[in-house]
């Protein structure tokens, strides 16, 4: 079960906030992440982390898979 952890911070005067180390601990939260806001009819907020997937294929090897003809390609699979 996930420890419960309240936190407070500042809005800065271009409306930026510091993420709490425990929270961003907590949740995995990295440099590249976004944060998805939700704003309902009741005036309550959720926030919802996209953690960035970037350099995931870092570590895979390329295969060569030598030329492709796009128009070939086209007429064989209906490519568009």
């Amino acid at each position: 079960m996930t420890p419960e952890i309240e936190e407070e911070t500042t809005v800065s005067a271009r409306g930026g906030v510091t993420i709490p180390s425990l929270v961003r601990d907590q949740l995995g939260i990295e440099e590249g992440d976004k944060l998805r806001w939700h704003l309902d009819d009741d005036d309550d907020l959720q926030i919802e982390v996209v953690h960035q997937r970037e350099g995931v294929f870092d570590d895979i090897e390329p295969i060569d898979m030598g030329e492709t003809n796009a128009v070939d390609a086209k007429e064989e699979f209906g490519i568009e």
